[in-house]
């Protein structure tokens, strides 16, 4: 896997280099036609640039949470996902265990974030916890496991950042230049004169095509990475079609998040602003389409390792070159895959267990009666008496009687 890592790293190096020539050579025209200076215009690109890298080292997980409106869990609000993550963990050859966090949402999805493996989350909804079955549960965990092993995460931060600044430059440079901004002719004669209008249409056309351009390299780095994690997610897990059931019933239900903004939406397993499930993806999708992941992981002919899914998905996508690099296949071992686990849950005890998480959330206190009942008051309820409903065993709700 560390050739995949390594593999990963020089194409973001590459990318973030490309994006940031494009910022580089925004700033530097704005600077030249607005702003009297280029040299000033190529210092505030590069200035608002580095800020941005700097916040999102430092604190873009924590900016990407609160605006999905995550909140973490302890272990003992969702056991059984809990359980699963450390699985993956341990799979994936993780030293430390990612923190786990809810969003309190009907969508099916689920994200990671993290600038590196030691400092790690997994996102879930809570329409996901309620939806899928262990295995299919496994799968997305496995798959967002992937994203942190491969150090997806961190660089998908960092490349949302530079074209995030990219778009907002260009954005300021067209509002100047159709309401009131007048470039500076810097030449005399009708060479220069010339010359300097062929400068500015060229300027004015990167400058509109300059966003588009790269959200296009931007997102297609997602779709790719999405193809790894689905590899790695089947590799992991030994059960490929956890992850494809998973995804199959995704598609079938394309609820759309209510907190989901355009930034962060190639962080997500599926796109969640734009679900589809049999058509193909466009050229500004962040995602693959559904239909074909699904397909490439139920061809996948009952093994588990990087090999079958490569067959699998050249066989697939029709395409002479898979996703995984050269180095990785040598290395690879051969993975049987594994036969269903025995459901213990329901789908109604899944749903009561998605739940109990969202009231462990919102500091509901738990409390297990004799009979079996399990109470839950509201902190409000705190130092009051009340009886059970099924056996009418009076409880005093206090945080010590929590269960």
């Amino acid at each position: 896997m560390w050739e995949q890592i390594r593999a990963n790293k020089r194409r973001a190096a590459v990318l973030a280099g490309a994006i940031a020539a494009i910022l580089i050579f925004l700033g530097w025209w704005l600077g030249m036609n607005f702003l009297g200076d280029a040299r000033i215009g190529l210092a505030a690109a590069l200035t608002v640039w580095f800020g941005m890298l700097l916040v999102s080292y430092f604190a873009g997980d924590s900016l990407f949470l609160a605006m999905s409106r995550a909140r973490r869990i302890k272990p003992d609000a969702h056991p059984i996902l809990y359980n699963i993550v450390e699985e993956m963990k341990i799979a994936a050859g993780l030293a430390h265990m990612p923190e786990i966090y809810i969003i309190d949402d009907p969508a099916m999805n689920a994200f990671a974030t993290g600038r590196s493996p030691e400092k790690a989350a997994i996102v879930v909804t809570s329409g996901l916890l309620e939806s899928l079955d262990r295995d299919q549960l496994q799968g997305v965990v496995a798959h967002e496991m992937a994203h942190i092993q491969n150090r997806d995460v961190f660089y998908m931060m960092i490349v949302g950042v530079m074209v995030g600044t990219i778009a907002i430059l260009a954005d300021i440079a067209r509002r100047y230049l159709f309401y009131g901004g007048r470039g500076r002719r810097r030449t005399s004669g009708s060479g220069g004169g010339q010359a300097q209008v062929i400068l500015m249409l060229i300027g004015l056309a990167l400058m509109l095509l300059a966003p588009f351009l790269a959200q296009l390299v931007y997102f297609a780095c997602s779709r790719r990475k999405e193809y790894l994690a689905d590899a790695c997610a089947a590799a992991y897990t030994r059960f490929p079609e956890g992850l494809a059931g998973a995804l199959e019933k995704i598609a079938s239900k394309p609820i759309l998040m209510a907190a989901a903004i355009k930034p962060l939406a190639p962080m997500y397993i599926v796109n969640p602003l734009k679900i589809k499930a049999m058509g193909l993806a466009d050229i500004t999708s962040t995602h693959p389409p559904i239909s074909e992941r699904i397909r490439i992981l139920r061809s996948m002919s009952g093994g588990a390792a990087f090999k079958d899914y490569d067959r699998a998905f050249r066989k697939v996508t029709h395409r002479p070159v898979g996703v995984i690099p050269f180095s990785a296949l040598q290395n690879d071992t051969p993975r049987a895959g594994r036969q269903p686990q025995p459901q213990s849950e329901t789908p109604l005890q899944q749903m009561r267990l998605a739940t109990d998480a969202l009231w462990h959330l919102n500091q509901f206190i738990f409390i297990a009666c004799s009979c079996g009942t399990k109470l839950k008051f509201p902190p409000s309820f705190l130092g009051k008496r009340i009886p059970c409903p099924h056996c009418q065993t009076e409880h005093l709700v206090t945080a010590k009687a929590a269960s």
